[in-house]
């Protein structure tokens, strides 16, 4: 199936195929070569016919059709078409190499990429980025070229709630389906590399495809061949190509490999100074440790000055912010008011007994649907929402997307068992509709039924507040991947909630005319529960932020930005939390003295209104502040800071540029 072609730059002959060529035998036949093979091909551009190793260095099997137990001959239906190619090793893992000391940054491989893929300027699957040290007359710039590395564990595979992500045991690629996607996003946070692409214009994700139509005629990707410095190579991952000295996992500025085990090989020989800066905005530098490697450290380009910058905490993420915080509110409005009750606080036991336990249920649902219908709008298509279960098995977001909806039923369910009981509306409807509700239901243990509802809402809750967590403990994003982020959700969930839920049920127990102790004991659970909602935060935010201060990775830079960009607006949340706090305890204190005139509830009031205030500055920050660990930007390319200068001055608005409008 070989033959052989001789290499215009060197003296030896490679071992490749070339399809377009091939005599098809019997063992042929039915598999025929059915992609056009563009003519006059260089001989650079054909994958060589090698002998491959069984394993990579993490343990994985290269040969995939043995891993995943599918058939060799199996289409890929590539263009819709059902036709298999010609390659012989195309069930083997492949990855690309790239030589770092052969980059010139010439960029002829983004080109080759996006003229292929037919992509607008504001998208590239492959960029090329720097990173540069040291001083005349010995600066030094390594340059980067960097696309998807289909990895061994693709997180975005796992990630995605549409399932619109594959791992082909054809090549190894990881693909994905424009189509399918729903332009949620989530996969360009958890992937390391920032390979997938979000397009906001066409509201979905895009990224490479490893150019599978050309390899399965032989032909290397098309940004391989077009490289002009041999930087760039590709075939069977682990098969050290032509002229290659090393294959290592890692280069200055490359995330940590452990996350997704990418297949991508790199060579970088020559000497590079002991400290490495990014050309782009982000403040991260490399520095090599004793052993040689680069790790990451905060670079602090922006200084120690500390800063407002409100106007900064707009953000096309401000619907995340809304959902977040309405659905934790809306969990501890039913959480604190009904397991209370279940567990025998007197005073909740009669709130759930009494007429208005129907509004305050409605008002839990209401405030869930209003965050999920922020959690659509976010959405690149928001009219595919529904795709958002696709991927239960492994998407921490379809999960949590299954919780607040198990949720929304329960509480649903619980307001339609608590309807009969409920006097007014049962004589309004009699009395304007003519229906006997009591009458239809006497049969029913509206009782236990309403209990049960209520247990399902709390259980759904719960899975969704525990997989809300799940979403933000990223890897590539070490400044969420903390215990602040559960402690945040949490917190706010007992505080915000604990304000809506206290303010109906200790005003019915007034207007309903309770004695003084059950309204006491009412108002003790909610101001407990909202102290310590706030504490919870609190703690989390000295965790943080003490083990932030020692990090040297983006987790830290991220922290840096937030001390210095948003310094001042930072502290200014964190004394009001802890003024709430003390002011929180004291007026709690006072009334387990036993004072407790209607003024003290106004102060209450004010005390959770500058709680929702200091809710929505840190859950702003929490989205502002990430700095994920990909890979470095140019001066213009890839560069948050020229992004911004250039919608300032009004260059963003020249299509050319390549900056992304403000949308999602």
């Amino acid at each position: 199936m070989s033959k052989e072609i001789e290499n215009s730059s060197a003296d030896v002959a490679v071992q490749g195929f070339d399809p377009a060529t091939m005599e098809i035998g019997k063992e042929q036949e039915g598999r025929s070569n059915h992609w056009e093979v563009r003519t006059q091909e260089q001989s650079y551009a054909f994958l060589p016919d090698q002998e491959i190793d069984k394993e990579n260095r993490y343990g994985q099997q290269i040969d995939l059709v043995e891993l995943t137990g599918l058939p060799a001959g199996r289409s890929m239906f590539i263009n819709e078409n059902p036709e298999v190619g010609s390659n012989p090793n195309r069930n083997k893992q492949h990855g690309f190499f790239f030589t770092a000391d052969n980059c010139i940054g010439c960029h002829a491989c983004e080109a080759a990429c996006s003229e292929k893929n037919d992509n607008p300027s504001h998208l590239a699957f492959r960029s090329v980025g720097y990173v540069e040290g040291g001083s005349f007359p010995d600066y030094k710039r390594m340059n980067i070229s960097m696309a998807c590395n289909h990895c061994d564990d693709p997180v975005c595979l796992k990630g995605c709630p549409t399932k619109a992500y594959t791992k082909h045991a054809e090549y190894g690629a990881v693909l994905q389906d424009p189509e399918t996607c729903f332009g949620c996003g989530y996969c360009t946070w958890v992937c390391p590399y920032n390979a997938p692409q979000l397009d906001p214009v066409k509201g979905q994700v895009s990224k490479c495809n490893m150019c599978v139509d050309r390899l399965e005629v032989g032909l290397k990707p098309a940004c391989v061949s077009a490289c002009i410095g041999n930087a760039l190579d590709f075939g069977v991952i682990e098969n050290t190509p032509e002229k290659r000295e090393q294959c290592k996992t890692h280069i200055p500025g490359f995330p940590d490999p452990e996350i997704t085990h990418p297949n991508i090989r790199f060579q970088q020989t020559k000497d590079l100074p002991i400290e490495m800066s990014r050309t782009d905005s982000m403040p991260v530098k490399y520095h090599k440790d004793s052993e040689g490697n680069y790790k990451p450290v905060v670079d602090q380009k922006q200084g120690k000055a500390k800063h407002w910058n409100f106007a900064k905490l707009n953000s096309r993420e401000n619907p995340l912010v809304l959902f977040t915080l309405f659905a934790q509110a809306a969990l501890g409005v039913f959480f604190i008011t009904f397991l209370g009750a279940l567990f025998g606080v007197e005073a909740l036991s009669l709130f759930v007994a009494s007429d208005m336990f129907l509004p305050l249920t409605v008002t839990a649902l209401v405030m869930t649907s209003f965050a999920l219908i922020m959690s659509v709008t976010h959405l690149g298509k928001p009219m595919r929402f529904y795709r958002g279960f696709n991927n239960l098995r492994y998407s921490p977001m379809a999960r949590e997307g299954l919780g607040l909806a198990l949720f929304s039923a329960g509480c649903g369910l619980t307001a339609l068992f608590s309807l009969p009981s409920n006097v007014w509306l049962t004589e309004f409807i009699s009395t304007n509709v003519g229906l006997d509700l009591v009458a239809l239901t006497q049969a029913l243990p509206l009782d236990t039924l309403v209990k049960a509802a209520g247990i399902f809402a709390v259980i759904g809750g719960s899975g969704g507040l525990f997989y809300m967590n799940k979403c933000y403990q990223i890897k590539a994003r070490p400044f969420w991947n903390h215990l602040q982020t559960a402690t945040s959700f949490v917190g706010n969930s007992l505080s915000l909630g604990a304000f809506v839920g206290g303010a109906i049920v200790v005003i019915t127990l007034m207007v309903t005319q309770a004695t003084t102790a059950l309204i006491e004991q009412a108002s003790i659970v909610f101001s407990s529960a909202f102290i310590i909602g706030m504490l919870i935060e609190a703690l989390g935010l000295i965790k943080h932020n003490s083990d932030l201060n020692r990090s040297e990775n983006e987790g830290g830079a991220a922290h840096y930005i937030q001390c210095t960009t948003f310094g001042k607006t930072y502290l200014f949340r964190n004394w009001l939390l802890a003024l709430n706090i003390i002011a929180g305890v004291s007026l709690l204190t006072v009334n387990l003295l036993g004072y407790n005139e209607p003024a003290l509830l106004l102060i209450w009031v004010a005390l959770a209104l500058v709680n929702c205030f200091t809710a929505a500055i840190g859950r702003a920050l929490f989205y502002i502040l990430v700095i994920p660990t990909t890979m470095p930007g140019a001066f213009f390319w890839k560069n948050k800071a020229f992004e911004q200068h250039a919608r300032d001055i009004g260059l963003a608005d020249n299509p050319a540029t390549g900056v992304a409008p403000l949308a999602h």
